[in-house]
């Protein structure tokens, strides 16, 4: 299964152009959608750490895609430790797309960002946010906490960086479920 936001934006997706092209008034607006496309990868990405006062060394570079991870099977994102109730800040402009309290990632957000990229911030202490804010690199999402499967372990945050634009080259044949890969970038990368 690949994410579910990546589920939903291309349910989205799909059924617009469908509506687009069965609707004759509307046809002519057919381009739109592959334009709003175009300008969201063209956008320039300008990436920080998503924890206040992190720095390279709160987190393990080893451990995007670390297996065996619980139920996950591998761990598709980064931890950042830091205190709890430590500023989580926005790691690039976006939107917010949805605040959600429950299931493995606890209390998290999740923020559309620049080149289509879902950014997810999850295990949170509180959510200092709302679904459609626009944030900016910086904005306050909420605090590092250890909500959901991390309870009972360190405070941090964990951090992961999806696309629904599969990125063919980046699957791994030899790594366990390593055809996710596609649609998982590695935190790390970015961030350093």
């Amino acid at each position: 299964m690949i994410t579910g936001t990546t589920k939903r934006f291309w349910v989205v997706l799909l059924t617009s152009l469908g509506f687009l092209i069965r609707n004759r008034e509307l046809r002519k607006w057919f381009w739109i959608p592959f334009l709003v496309i175009g300008i969201g990868f063209v956008i320039p990405q300008n990436m920080i750490i998503p924890v206040q006062g992190a720095t390279t060394s709160n987190w393990d570079d080893n451990s995007f895609w670390a297996y065996p991870w619980g139920t996950s099977i591998t761990h598709k994102g980064i931890d950042i430790f830091a205190d709890r109730g430590t500023p989580v800040i926005a790691a690039t402009k976006g939107i917010v797309v949805y605040t959600h309290e429950g299931g493995k990632g606890g209390k998290s957000v999740m923020v559309l960002g620049p080149k289509w990229r879902f950014h997810y911030y999850a295990h949170l202490d509180a959510i200092e946010t709302f679904p459609l804010a626009p944030v900016k690199a910086g904005s306050l999402l909420g605090t590092v906490g250890d909500t959901g499967n991390a309870k009972g372990k360190p405070p941090h945050l964990h951090y992961a960086i999806t696309t629904p634009f599969p990125y063919v080259s980046l699957k791994d044949d030899k790594a366990v479920q390593g055809w996710k890969k596609m649609f998982y970038l590695d935190p790390d990368t970015w961030l350093r």
